[in-house]
């Protein structure tokens, strides 16, 4: 299906839903447990979590993804990358020398020069500098596929990723975990909880991490260390107030990755091609999570709360140079770099208020959704840079003063030769946005089958962009109304299969201006989908889980780019608008669980995402051609998790097996420089020898392939970790 039929395809069908089916069935007021018996269908108004609504997964006009804990556990996934591996519509991208979370969703990625933006318990708390994502304090990852802003406002274009947290649970538990990996892995991780109180109206909880590690990149070493203690108090029966602290502290050497020669190949895999000596980059967060909820029946309640995140990311680097200016292009041995000192600083500030509620208008159920949200979000960039200049006309480095360079030789390199420059004034500036919206969905049961949605957002916001460079320091404002509507049906062929067709509108505030000082129109994305959804315990008698398979399109205008023109790099970092592209695919997604003790995943994505306009690519003045695709987006992309439980003796054990295949990719904005493709394996087998004792073996990459999973441009490629093993023992009371 491609991106122009399946707009008008997806709302035909829509559309097509609405019309009342005169077939006999009845209501969908009852669900099949696992232990099949019947259960009433009940108002969920308990410890409910933002944007929900009282929806089971069949009545969803959209294919989401649920990476449970357990899963989490399976495929031994420390970070973020490592969850959202596991879905096939979710692509890495240049994470910035390894200091960020940056991935794509259906091919759109977010701000160039950002972390990609995640909800946490559906807060904007993704924003900022706060180094990659621990998920040691993390319940589910969720990949919320498609724009919603008619809801969350202000989201990424291709789709949402919402991590829940790890909240009390009113029990006295927890566990302990201790794992040592290759490259000198030490990883501690501790979760606690408890009540408190007389009547144990106090649930209190604590999750906390420490972790050092080497590298399979020489000298490269990190230290990490992170505290996430919460607390819910029931006030009554029909009231609660939770508040959670979000602190992680990082030291990460930042780290370009690899250099790509036409004629040489890849620098190794192994050589850092930063300095040692300028030391690491020292991240830092501090957030803050308040929510409080009412039960005014059991069919309304209210959603409210705060959030506040401070970040910081400061150090020096040494960093390879693009064309022009680098030497291993010339002898396949030197490498060319230059020098940049940062000190970035974000505040992050939302306030949340979100009413749901269950009702009937004559035969018709109606199931509603109304809030309002306000944010600010403070940025600050200071950047110092040292860069030498253009090749004097000549292929022979030995012209070249290496001082000047920062010349280092990839296959015997000796650190520490020049003296760290003095760098010069590069970027300063401090921006501030600003965000008012007004939401509303609402579910309407039409028949016993057939239900629509409908949802429309309002959003006023400002945008405030500050140069501290200039002399005077300048300001330049703007200011937009923006609404999104969101439409979908679902039609439920029987209890088990659900058909849905969607379509919906998205936006997001963009940061930073051009080198001229005009600020960007926000990023705008229409989206369609229509889908096939199964419950599979419905058709097969000890089998659990879920089946989807959908066809999308999506279509993105005012994307960024970097900007190097010449004009624009004698004044600082910058971007330039790139035009409009379009995205259009399949998804086939499965998560089964056998009564045997046998798990399966499988996700599986058909992405074409490409430039559907012709415009002046900024880097090198290459000109990005209709038809081009983005950067970092496969075509092709899979992921499998097997495992079975069983038992050893009296001794509860699991074995397990993954597998990752990602099609080769553009690695070069509208260059010809393609990332190959891979294919990776893991393994993991766990043993519990006493009660509450358990002991792990994961080994990831186990066939040691040379792969790469990202990059930004031809001198900054990230390599993918060779094979790697680690063994852990956790104890849980």
């Amino acid at each position: 299906m491609t991106k122009y039929t399946l707009k008008p395809v997806a709302l035909a069908c829509a559309a097509a839903l609405t019309v009342p089916f005169a077939l006999p069935v009845a209501a969908q007021t009852t669900q099949t447990g696992a232990d099949g018996d019947i259960v009433e269908e009940v108002f969920v108004s308990g410890n409910r979590r933002a944007y929900r609504g009282n929806f089971d997964d069949l009545e969803k006009p959209s294919a989401d993804q649920t990476i449970t804990e357990d899963l989490l556990r399976e495929v031994g996934a420390i970070n973020l990358n490592h969850a959202l591996d596991l879905s096939a519509s979710v692509a890495r991208q240049n994470n910035f020398g390894g200091l960020w979370n940056s991935f794509s969703v259906r091919g759109f990625s977010g701000d160039i020069n950002l972390p990609s933006g995640f909800l946490v318990n559906g807060f904007n708390a993704g924003r900022g500098f706060a180094g990659p994502r621990d998920l040691v304090g993390i319940e589910t990852v969720e990949v919320l596929k498609g724009p919603r802003s008619a809801l969350f406002g202000r989201g990424e274009p291709g789709g949402t990723v919402n991590l829940v947290t790890k909240r009390p649970e009113f029990v006295t538990a927890g566990d302990f975990r201790a794992t040592y990996g290759r490259w000198n892995q030490m990883r501690f991780e501790g979760d606690f909880q408890s009540t408190a109180g007389s009547n144990e109206e106090f649930g209190l909880r604590i999750v906390g991490f420490h972790e050092d590690a080497e590298s399979f990149r020489e000298t490269v070493e990190t230290a990490r260390i992170g505290l996430y203690p919460s607390i819910t108090w029931d006030m009554s029966d029909a009231t609660s107030v939770t508040y959670e602290l979000e602190y992680t502290e990082q030291e990460i050497p930042f780290d370009r990755g690899v250099a790509y020669s036409e004629d040489f190949g890849f620098t190794p895999r192994e050589t850092f091609v930063g300095e040692p000596g300028d030391g690491p980059i020292e991240t830092r967060v501090l957030g803050h999570q308040f929510e409080a909820q009412h039960n005014f029946s059991d069919n309304w309640s209210l959603l409210a709360g705060l959030g506040y995140r401070d970040t910081s990311f400061k150090g020096d680097a040494s960093e390879t140079n693009f064309v022009g200016r680098q030497t291993y292009a010339l002898d396949g041995r030197t490498l060319s770099r230059f020098f940049r000192r940062r000190d970035f600083e974000s505040d992050y500030f939302v306030a949340r208020a979100e009413v749901a509620g269950d009702f009937n208008t004559g035969s018709l159920r109606h199931r509603l959704l109304v809030g309002a949200d306000h944010d600010r979000f403070d940025i600050s960039h200071f950047i110092l840079r040292y860069r030498p200049g253009w090749f004097p006309g000549t292929t022979d480095i030995n012209t070249l003063d290496p001082a000047a360079y920062l010349l280092l030789d990839v296959f015997n390199p000796v650190y520490g030769q020049h003296p760290q420059p003095v760098p010069g004034p590069n970027t300063n500036r401090n921006e501030v946005l600003n965000g008012f919206g007004i939401y509303i969905q609402d579910q309407i049961d039409l028949t016993d089958r057939l239900q629509i949605r409908l949802g429309l957002r309002w959003d006023d916001f400002e945008h405030d962009l500050t140069n501290l460079r200039a002399n005077p320091a300048t300001t330049a404002t703007s200011s937009d109304t923006r609404v999104s509507p969101q439409f979908g049906a679902v039609y439920s062929v029987n209890e088990g299969v659900s058909l849905y067709a969607s379509y919906g509108e998205g936006f997001r505030q963009q940061p930073g201006s051009n080198y001229q000082g005009n600020q960007f129109a926000p990023n705008l994305t229409e989206s369609a989908e229509i889908g096939l959804k199964l419950d599979v315990a419905q058709f097969s008698e000890g089998v659990f889980g879920s089946l989807a398979f959908s066809l999308f399109d999506v279509e993105q205008s005012n994307i960024l780019v970097n900007d190097d023109r010449p004009a624009a790099v004698a004044l600082g970092w910058y971007s330039h608008d790139a035009g409009e592209a379009a995205s259009s695919g399949i998804e086939i997604d499965a998560d089964l669980a056998f009564e045997s003790g046998f798990n399966l995943w499988f996700s599986y994505a058909y992405i074409d995402a490409v430039f559907t306009t012709t415009s002046l690519e900024a880097d090198w003045g290459v000109t990005i051609e209709a038809g081009d695709p983005l950067i970092n987006s496969p075509e092709h992309q899979a992921s499998v998790q097997v495992s079975q439980n069983f038992d050893v003796g009296s001794m509860p054990a699991q074995v397990g097996a993954g597998f990752q295949y990602t099609d080769e990719r553009l690695g070069f904005t509208a260059f010809d420089f393609t990332l190959p493709g891979y294919n990776t394996a893991r393994f993991f087998a766990q043993i519990e020898p006493v009660e509450r004792l358990a002991i792990r073996l994961d080994v990831d990459n186990v066939f040691d392939e040379v792969h790469y999973t990202n990059s930004y441009a031809d001198v900054w490629v990230e390599p993918g970790a060779p094979l790697y093993y680690r063994v852990t023992a956790s104890y849980s009371f």
